[in-house]
């Protein structure tokens, strides 16, 4: 203590200081050693019993719900094999010349056909009105080829169905066939389109008459005069495009602006911004229910609309939007 006094030019004081710093140190450092507690010793035998117990625990728990297991028994499916009560063995019977429509499906079971593509033979004979040639049998799905065959030469069926004939209706001069006769059995439950279809008024055209265009069908032509009726009217032929139907079929929607016109002068059906409510509002496409919201906000905070031009100091209208709204909307 005394060298390091001389030696330091240390207090008494400053020193016995020092000394516990070092002391404290040591300490710090020798502690944890000291200290540490002893690690836990492994032992196999008291987890490999923990392991056990679970085994145990989790069979007796499958034992139990084996009930629930027990209901749904697994199916095992075999092809072309029928064994049991609910699917007696067929005798086979040797072939001969047979005519496939008046087969039943024990018919074909018979003859080497498996269960299952029987009953799909006798159902498609059934909604056919029967098979017409051979080549009808060799189609049907899960007929093997080597079974079809074998019983090719016995059935009594031409190899390929006979062609359509025409003579009955043969082509005019120009090519073309004439349409069938009012009572022709064979004539199509769709009626012909006209080829030069003359253009009708978008606004007064039916139904009927819009299915007159090539690819429109009564649902299509069923939302063009809804969106009309909604819309008041059309004051142009581009507004088709905005139909739900017409929006992904770009070539329906050329072919009626070429078919259909808005005649001029046309003044479609308008609303009263000022007297309308807001049920009557909303129901034009081109107002919708937030504008027709801030119409009537506007109305109980500023009084009626002088004009159909104070529409637009709606912040939320836009110009575009104005332009299409203009034509269906009035002021009184």
């Amino acid at each position: 203590m005394r060298w390091v006094r001389r030696s330091f030019g240390y207090s008494r004081g400053e020193a016995r200081g020092l000394a516990g710093l070092l002391v404290i140190m040591l300490l710090t450092i020798v502690a944890p050693i000291l200290l540490r507690p002893e690690l836990p010793t492994y032992l196999p035998a008291a987890d490999q019993k923990g392991v056990d117990e679970l085994a145990a625990q989790l069979k007796e728990h499958r034992t139990v719900e084996q009930g629930f297991a027990s209901r749904f028994p697994k199916r095992e499916y075999r092809k072309y094999e029928r064994r049991g009560p609910r699917y007696p063995a067929v005798p086979q019977v040797r072939l001969s010349p047979f005519d496939p429509n008046a087969l039943s499906a024990e018919g074909w079971e018979a003859r080497g056909v498996p269960h299952f593509v029987a009953a799909r033979m006798v159902k498609y004979c059934q909604a056919a009105g029967g098979f017409k040639a051979k080549a009808q049998v060799k189609k049907m799905y899960g007929l093997e080829d080597s079974v079809y065959q074998r019983l090719a030469p016995f059935m009594q069926l031409p190899e390929e169905a006979p062609k359509r004939d025409y003579a009955a209706n043969p082509p005019g001069t120009d090519g073309k066939f004439p349409p069938f006769a009012a009572g022709d059995a064979t004539a199509s439950k769709f009626p012909r389109k006209p080829r030069n279809l003359q253009p009708f008024d978008l606004n007064t055209a039916d139904t009927t008459q819009l299915m007159q265009i090539r690819g429109v069908g009564a649902g299509r032509a069923r939302w063009v005069v809804k969106y009309r009726n909604q819309l008041g009217g059309y004051v142009r032929e581009d507004q088709l495009d905005e139909v739900f139907v017409l929006r992904d079929a770009p070539d329906l929607r050329d072919s009626l602006k070429k078919y259909t016109f808005v005649a001029l002068g046309f003044a479609p059906k308008t609303v009263n911004v000022n007297t309308a409510s807001f049920d009557e509002l909303y129901l034009q496409p081109y107002i919708g229910k937030p504008r027709a919201r801030l119409i009537v906000a506007y109305r109980q905070q500023h009084g009626p609309f002088k004009s159909v031009e104070d529409l637009k100091q709606m912040p939320t209208l836009k110009p575009g939007d104005w332009e299409k709204m203009r034509p269906y909307v009035r002021c009184e």
